[in-house]
């Protein structure tokens, strides 16, 4: 069975969308099936997917509101190698409709139902607030992968986020869980940067990724490419990051119970996503 990661942050700019798109690239490298739900009525995500948000014929407007099936709405020529449910301003309607809407919570994970088994991995890519869009997402998902930078307010982000998670697992979803906090727009050299990662290690633990994503250029540039970091520049340190943060999603939810052997094939399987990319 397929497992949906919903990537969120209440704050925004964070970057949330970067992680979306660009841990579904590196996973779909690894010859995996991948959809990515673009759920953020600006449509970020699907621009960086290559797919021009302006002329995409159906969104997750059509999924949620008039109920087509996810076979309808998925494109599946996109820049990065994996299925995509596009976003534009259509979906903001979505979200008001929903009001209205017998079970509006539960929309989306009904119309993901079916397809499930058929894709390995489902990331969702939330709106950057706390809405019926993002409710849908984390009623539909397994996990939450959170994305912050290592500030003082992104904290207060957190503790937010954390508290969100905690009323919807009361709600509707039981078996809600954090998938990982991941460090993005690291810079070593600032010592807040240092003391708010150490923080974070100290309370979460293991649920805070190895992985670190830098301040990287490239990783700007991309999405004005229509295009993940590791097909614009696979050499850059932002998409290297990316395919180590895939190399760790991957040997968590690794089927194999003997954890050498799991991480031995994960980690063979990561260090082929470069090849896979060139």
């Amino acid at each position: 069975m397929g497992k949906i990661i919903a990537v969120a942050n209440q704050k925004g700019g964070v970057g949330k969308t970067t992680t979306a798109v660009n841990l579904a690239a590196s996973l779909a490298a690894t010859k995996r099936k991948i959809l990515l739900i673009d759920l953020d009525p600006q449509g970020n995500a699907t621009m960086a997917s290559g797919i021009d948000k302006y002329e995409v014929p159906a969104t997750c407007y059509e999924l949620l509101i008039e109920e087509q099936s996810v076979e309808q709405v998925v494109q599946t020529e996109t820049s990065g190698l994996y299925d995509l449910i596009a976003a534009n301003a259509d979906v903001t309607a979505a979200e008001i409709k929903l009001m209205e809407v017998y079970a509006r919570e539960q929309r989306l994970k009904t119309a993901l139902a079916p397809v499930k088994d058929y894709y390995e991995f489902i990331i969702i890519d939330c709106p950057p607030s706390l809405n019926m869009l993002t409710v849908n997402a984390m009623t539909a998902a397994d996990s939450v992968l959170v994305p912050m930078q290592c500030e003082y307010y992104a904290l207060e982000g957190l503790t937010a986020l954390m508290d969100t998670i905690s009323k919807l697992t009361t709600v509707v979803n039981s078996d809600l869980h954090i998938e990982g906090i991941l460090r993005t727009m690291y810079d070593p050299r600032n010592r807040l940067a240092n003391d708010v990662s150490e923080q974070l290690k100290r309370h979460f633990g293991d649920k805070v990724y190895r992985s670190v994503i830098p301040r990287n250029v490239r990783l700007a540039e991309a999405p004005s490419f229509g295009s993940p970091a590791m097909y614009y520049d696979k050499s850059s340190t932002g998409a290297k990051a990316y395919l180590a943060l895939a190399g760790e999603v991957l040997r968590k939810n690794s089927p194999v119970k003997n954890t050498k052997i799991a991480s031995s094939s994960s980690e063979s399987e990561a260090s082929a996503i470069e090849k896979s990319a060139e």
